[in-house]
């Protein structure tokens, strides 16, 4: 599915005489395969179910996310600054982080 995606993007965005490629039916191919994933109503988006989450309390100022313990599943590490009051979010996965604060 994902690779006859990608070989009709390539296609539709093929160079033209002027050099420049029409990038307007790569979204509207885009936005047609996003509307179809979400039509059916009864799953939860990915965004719905990582909201679910509650923010991971870390004692640190620093926290170094991966995503998952198991590396094959995780992603590249980044490190959230905690220094703000509200969660912080990993952009990669959405998980959010807040400090854990003992008063």
């Amino acid at each position: 599915m994902a690779s006859s995606l990608v070989k009709s993007l390539m296609k539709s965005t093929v160079l033209g005489s002027t050099g420049t490629r029409n990038f307007c039916l790569v979204r509207s191919q885009i936005s047609n395969h996003t509307a179809k994933w979400m039509q059916d109503t009864s799953k939860k988006s990915p965004m719905e179910l990582i909201n679910e989450v509650p923010p991971i309390k870390v004692e640190g100022r620093i926290v170094a996310c991966e995503g998952d313990t198991n590396i094959a599943l995780g992603h590249p590490i980044e490190f959230i600054c905690l220094d703000l009051p509200e969660p912080a979010v990993c952009k990669y996965c959405g998980l959010r982080y807040v400090q854990d604060h003992h008063h």
